[in-house]
């Protein structure tokens, strides 16, 4: 097994330099963007409440959700490129990172400049003016440098503010120091988790450390505390994005959503092109409605998706014709809309499913949902943040008339915390996940089939439909996991502490694909 530790230190290198030229590029663009509108602010009391009210509204939006909606708006500015100017641009990861990170750290740079500028004495100026000075001179060469220490303050506040919120970066495929955050929640590897927290607080703490040396120079007078800072920052900046430099090149990006499954499936797919001396890398993490979009626009080149969540959520349909015709118009719509493959199945299926306590359920006689309908008024459900806005969710309350006493969103990793320790009655559990079996979960029948086939996919991007190399070396994948090979896997990463990579290596060994083995 992985040891978490090394395994964290290992990913240190490219997450803290993809992090620090994310926040730094960010903040200097906030820097440029800020100064000139405090200082228009300040000639115009016309323009300083609509340029502070604006910054602040940016403040109210949560960073996560702020982060999220430059992704389909860039999209569409993205395919009005391509079709206006023949070419587009990746809508997802830096671009959708650098503009929200660069509008949240507008806010204390605007405020500060405004104030300092404010807090100068009107005979300063006018003495200013008394000796020839324009307006643009004075600004330059008298209230500038004496509003320099209230300014780097505001540029302090906001290097820590950008820094922290860098790590929210991730589901929008972004890597930073979030990976860790985000992988450690997911497969409840906490020492990832403390690495990456311990992580984004150290170099929040450099930088803060360091801009306060330059504050406090220009607050002195001292030159040589300015030029310590300055150069303290541009060493930093320079060792931490060192790999960046030397990082070797990948020649595909292979997707994941943010559950434990996708971290493994990632990592099988990957480990299975360098067997083929094809090199990858993971952009993992990525929402479920972000990631088709990202596959069609071919920022990622392949991941695997559920027949059931492209029916539902993607096509819109509430019915369940069966596993065939859904796998048939499944393939012909992703083809027809999103110019997207489907390579073909893996080989199981990850469907939605409600579970209980295995005592609990027989004490109260449930076997099915029919018969948890019955007893759902006095019962408390748990699903995941998607589940109660799911298709599927309606689907069972219109076919079963569920109405439970309350309903609860948990991270998915302590869904099962949450019901072993009777916090809920009922979860949305995944057919494959081996905790159902670990935490002794009864799965209850679907009789009416209200929530649709999940067959796993192996989808592939457009750009790379006709790569032969790309086929030929993820072929051997198709068919070749079972459901129990999956839920075994599953167990390893959520019951035992494993890494997802360490997972993806037994799954191969499972499968007989055996990815530990390099040709």
């Amino acid at each position: 097994m992985d040891n978490p530790i090394d395994a964290a230190w290992s990913r240190l290198p490219d997450y803290l330099a993809q992090h620090v030229l994310l926040s730094g590029c960010a903040l200097a663009a906030g820097v440029l963007i800020s100064l000139p509108l405090a200082i228009a602010a300040s000639w115009n009391p016309r323009l300083r409440w609509p340029i502070l009210a604006l910054a602040g509204l940016i403040q109210t939006i949560p960073s996560l959700a702020l982060l999220a909606l430059f992704y389909p708006v860039l999209l569409a500015a993205s395919e009005l490129s391509q079709r206006t100017l023949g070419h587009g641009f990746a809508a997802l990861g830096f671009l959708p990172s650098f503009l929200a990170l660069t509008l949240y750290a507008m806010l204390p740079i605007i405020r500060n400049t405004v104030t300092g500028l404010a807090g100068i004495e009107p005979d300063i100026r006018e003495a200013a003016q008394g000796v020839g000075m324009t307006q643009r001179q004075s600004l330059l060469k008298v209230e500038l440098p004496l509003a320099a220490p209230v300014i780097m303050a505001g540029v302090r506040t906001a290097s820590v503010w950008v820094i922290g919120a860098a790590t929210l970066s991730t589901p929008v495929g972004q890597t930073s120091l979030g990976n860790y955050i985000f992988t450690g929640l997911q497969t409840e590897n906490w020492v990832f988790v403390l690495f990456g927290c311990a992580a984004a607080a150290g170099l929040a703490l450099v930088v803060d450390q360091l801009f306060g040396l330059i504050e406090s120079g220009f607050a002195r007078r001292n030159r040589r505390r300015q030029v310590t800072g300055l150069l303290g920052l541009t060493v930093c900046v320079m060792t931490a994005t060192l790999p960046l430099t030397v990082k070797a090149r990948s020649d595909y990006v292979i997707g994941g959503k943010t559950f434990s499954e996708q971290y493994i499936l990632s990592n099988l797919i990957v480990e299975q092109l360098a067997k083929h001396g094809l090199t990858a890398r993971q952009s993992s993490g990525l929402g479920s409605g972000i990631i088709l979009h990202a596959l069609g626009d071919n920022e990622i080149d392949a991941y695997v998706e559920y027949t059931g969540t492209i029916w539902t959520n993607a096509m819109g349909h509430r019915d369940n014709p069966g596993r065939q015709v859904i796998l048939r118009e499944v393939s012909d719509w992703l083809k027809l809309n999103r110019g997207v493959s489907v390579l073909g199945s893996l080989g199981f299926e990850n469907a939605y499913v409600l579970a209980m306590r295995r005592r609990q359920a027989e004490t109260l006689g449930i076997r099915t949902i029919e018969d948890l309908a019955r007893q759902a008024p006095l019962l408390r459900i748990g699903g995941d943040y998607e589940f109660f806005a799911r298709p599927e969710w309606q689907a069972l309350r219109q076919s079963y008339g569920l109405a439970f006493k309350s309903q609860t969103e948990y991270q998915s990793t302590f869904l099962y915390r949450a019901v072993a320790q009777g916090q809920v009655d009922v979860i949305s559990a995944f057919s494959s996940d081996g905790r159902n079996a670990a935490s002794d979960l009864l799965v209850l029948a679907d009789p009416r089939q209200a929530i649709p086939p999940y067959d796993a996919l192996l989808l592939v991007s457009p750009r790379r439909t006709h790569d032969a190399a790309f086929g030929e070396a993820l072929r051997p994948l198709i068919g070749a996991v079972s459901v129990q090979a999956m839920r075994k896997a599953n167990e390893l990463v959520d019951g035992r502490g494993a890494s997802p990579r360490q997972a993806a290596r037994e799954l191969g060994k499972m499968t007989g694909l055996d990815t530990s083995r390099r040709q």
